[in-house]
């Protein structure tokens, strides 16, 4: 008799759609893929790849849950905000009792120039979670000398865009984003915020993207730009042009990986939304979580599990998170110098 939670039914309807096939179907099945960030766009990127019956997905993600993220980030509840569980572990524990049929691989860590490379071994396909250009500039530089396609995704307020990168097929996402953006010259979602059903279409697009790549259907198609507005009902799709306009793009034109090499970049991110700063030490280490604790027992209140230790101080209107690698997320500034401040004088330097 076959079991109720393997039996080939579970994939029936997808299967009969005739852009999937059974076919389809199982390369899906076989195929990998990254998830950078498990936060708004993460969550339902993930959730519907492992309904969808991707064959491994690793999950990384350096943030944790906190009730601001219920809005729209579908895989949390109130008790993860409760257990201050990293959005990783939290998403990893729902998602496998959605499919206990596939792998899952989750990560509590941030994606930089030398996690990237871990992280993305031997996967088919990246998907991008984030909210930062930072970030997506890293994954681009990855894909680009890896050879590894990957979907881009943004949304804010009610607007957001979709796009598909295949290395030596289309441009990169330095052509349209040569650098970083100035400080203030961009919207962010402390600005402008953010509507659930923005994001719920917005990843919804980016797995429709993610499964044309996985079943091959970009053999015979030019990914483009999609545009859309939920508030408005608009979705516009612009093509980008081919490879002769990425001639003079440093990235797929030149070969430069500034961002893979360390170049570009902080080590210190200011937190979309959150009036917040992420710290990461130069070297990765393995924080003793208990031991900090203890130190901090008699400062304010403290939280620990075993991911993580919380520090808030009322009085200052702080609280200091570190992570098992020394990472911090420092809330109550957006000023990089004044977190480095904390971190050193209750972390130590």
């Amino acid at each position: 008799m076959p079991n109720p939670l393997t039996d080939s039914d579970r994939y029936r309807k997808q299967s009969l759609c005739g852009v999937i096939g059974p076919a389809g179907q199982t390369r899906i099945e076989a195929a990998s893929a990254l998830l950078v960030g498990c936060g708004a766009l993460g969550s339902v990127i993930a959730d519907a790849l492992v309904r969808a019956g991707i064959g491994k997905l690793r999950i990384v993600d350096r943030d944790f849950v906190e009730i601001s993220n219920l809005q729209r980030q579908v895989l949390y509840d109130e008790q993860d905000v409760t257990d201050r569980l990293p959005k990783a572990v939290a998403a990893a524990r729902k998602l496998r009792q959605v499919n206990s049929t596939i792998l899952i691989e989750e990560f509590v860590d941030d994606i930089d120039a030398d996690s990237i490379g871990r992280h993305g071994q031997g996967v088919d396909i990246i998907l991008d979670g984030t909210d930062n250009f930072e970030t997506r500039l890293l994954i681009n530089d990855y894909a680009l000398e890896q050879n590894i396609p990957w979907v881009n995704g943004a949304c804010i307020s009610t607007h957001g865009q979709v796009r598909t990168i295949i290395p030596g097929r289309t441009p990169c996402y330095r052509c349209l984003v040569p650098d970083l953006p100035e400080p203030g010259s961009v919207e962010t979602c402390d600005t402008a915020g953010v509507l659930a059903p923005t994001v719920q279409v917005v990843a919804a697009l980016q797995v429709v993207e993610a499964m044309k790549l996985l079943t091959g259907v970009y053999d015979r198609e030019i990914p483009r730009l999609t545009v859309v507005d939920v508030w408005e009902g608009t979705l516009r799709r612009l093509s980008l042009g081919g490879l002769d306009s990425s001639r003079d793009c440093p990235a797929c034109g030149g070969g430069e990986r500034s961002y893979l090499r360390g170049d570009k970049g902080s080590r210190n991110v200011v937190l979309c939304g959150r009036n917040a700063v992420q710290l990461s030490p130069p070297t990765r280490g393995n924080m003793e979580l208990d031991q900090l604790a203890a130190r901090w027992s008699t400062l304010g209140e403290v939280q620990s599990n075993a991911y993580l230790t919380r520090l808030k101080l009322a009085d200052q209107g702080l609280e200091i998170t570190v992570f098992r690698d020394g990472r911090a997320i420092i809330q109550g500034t957006q000023e990089p110098a004044v977190a480095r401040s904390v971190y050193a004088r209750y972390v130590g330097t």
